[in-house]
């Protein structure tokens, strides 16, 4: 699982029409998934599926931008935004045209351990996708121009996010939580580091991070497995055999509590919460995941909107999520309000957090929380993209590959006594809380206890 700050999608507009055909799909869940092994021993979780004429594969890389040298927080990133601007002997121009003329949808991101990418195309352009996808991957230009090109537009970005708080919010938060760790970096860079990115550095993170030990790909959709067998190796198969990646420690986010502050003149003041988390491997996650949704991940039914937004209207909207990561975990949350009403929201979240922690859930939210979680998976894995996006998450998480089918057992094998200790677990110790805004040391800090007159 991914967190929405974290992530970057990049898809082009021409095959919105094409792609709304997958909407109609039944659901794809209860679908047969094969471990299918291509010729030149490549592997991908695979569902065949001839709903609509649609494939959609996503696949990823070990590295992400944990591999970004420590100076140069961004290059993942630039690569990401690059590898689609031109490849073997088509400049940035044609390439696109290539795409756009076929429907076909390209994109490449990175996250903090993985480099990823997305491939979506109708039936009958299959053999164009993956050729320039291969293309992509395997001889990427770097045209000096292109890059100075999206250099300038993540440097824009990067300045925007100075005056955003909810960006600033989230990366001094995750200054706070793992200090010089590459985790506590933020994905896209800063404005000391991007300007210093030099092509040698993008080919190097190619050349280190593309290979295919650390390749995990899902495909879902209207191919035979032995086509698919071999579009996998005419694409990844000419790949460096072995990465090789700079080592990543293990790392625990800084124990809680802790509080800072970002000075920033804008009308809304942006609060983020968070602390040390789960991990996936760990054999209490899913007590943790469910208890989570109680807490702060059920939308509209979770405490914290209840408390926060219901009964005090102090924010139009508070959530809290766990994210799990290779080399440690956290939970972490959000939520926005006026300056002068920031206290009694920070009061508020600190209060419902201390409650659940001591006391846990009751036994109708733990029921009602299972019944969701096992309701909505089906409803979540409905088209081709999802299913797809699904299955590589499974696989980087080391889930089994029948992991779909074993969910709900999983989710109602959750006790009482098991959620109860997840929140101790969990929030037992308080939180980290950054707080984004007008003179937040007057908004945000608790008044000084009142003094007794004589």
């Amino acid at each position: 699982m991914t967190y929405p700050f974290l992530r970057r999608v990049a898809f082009s507009l021409a095959t919105g029409a094409a792609l709304s055909l997958a909407a109609i799909s039944p659901s794809l869940a209860a679908a047969k998934i094969q471990r299918l092994v291509s010729p030149g021993g490549i592997e991908a979780w695979f569902v065949q599926d001839a709903t609509v004429p649609l494939i959609a594969m996503e696949y990823s890389f070990a590295g992400g931008s944990a591999q970004d040298p420590k100076d140069k927080s961004g290059v993942a990133n630039l690569v990401g935004d690059l590898l689609d601007e031109g490849s073997g002997d088509l400049d940035s121009k044609t390439f696109h045209e290539r795409l756009d003329r076929r429907a076909i949808e390209l994109s490449f991101s990175a996250s903090r351990d993985t480099f990823r990418g997305s491939l979506r195309m109708l039936r009958d352009n299959k053999d164009e996708a993956f050729d320039l996808l291969r293309s992509a991957l395997t001889s990427p230009h770097f045209d000096p121009a292109d890059v100075e090109r999206i250099r300038s537009q993540v440097i824009s970005g990067l300045r925007r996010e100075t005056t955003n708080p909810t960006s600033l919010a989230s990366r001094k938060f995750l200054e706070v939580a793992f200090g010089d760790h590459p985790y506590g970096r933020q994905t896209n860079g800063n404005l000391d580091s991007v300007p210093s990115i030099t092509i040698a550095d993008l080919k190097d993170y190619v050349g280190r991070v593309i290979a295919r030990d650390g390749l995990k790909i899902a495909v879902v959709g209207d191919v035979d497995p032995a086509t698919l067998g071999k579009l996998l190796d005419h694409t990844f198969g000419s790949l460096p055999a072995k990465a090789n990646l700079t080592p990543v420690p293990d790392v625990d986010a800084a124990k809680p509590p802790q509080r800072a502050f970002v000075t920033l003149d804008v009308p809304q003041t942006v609060i983020t919460f968070g602390g040390p988390g789960v991990k996936r491997s760990d054999p209490n996650f899913m007590a943790a995941y469910v208890v989570n949704h109680i807490l702060g991940g059920g939308g509209l039914s979770s405490r914290l909107y209840r408390e926060v937004r219901e009964k005090r209207g102090l924010a139009y909207s508070v959530y809290e999520a766990l994210l799990w990561m290779e080399h440690s975990a956290i939970f972490i949350g959000n939520t926005g309000t006026r300056a002068d009403r920031a206290g009694d929201t920070i009061d508020a979240i600190d209060k419902e957090v201390r409650r659940i922690a001591e006391e846990g859930p009751t036994q109708k939210e733990l029921d009602e929380a299972k019944s969701y979680l096992k309701g909505s998976q089906m409803l979540a894995l409905d088209t081709s993209s999802k299913l797809a996006q699904a299955l590589l998450q499974y696989q980087q998480d080391k889930l089994p590959i029948d992991y779909i089918e074993r969910r709900n057992a999983i989710v109602d094998a959750v006790t009482l006594d098991d959620a109860k200790a997840a929140a101790k677990r969990l929030w037992g110790q308080g939180l980290l809380t950054v707080v984004v805004g007008r003179a937040p040391q007057a908004a945000a800090q608790p008044a000084p206890p009142a003094t007794k007159s004589n």
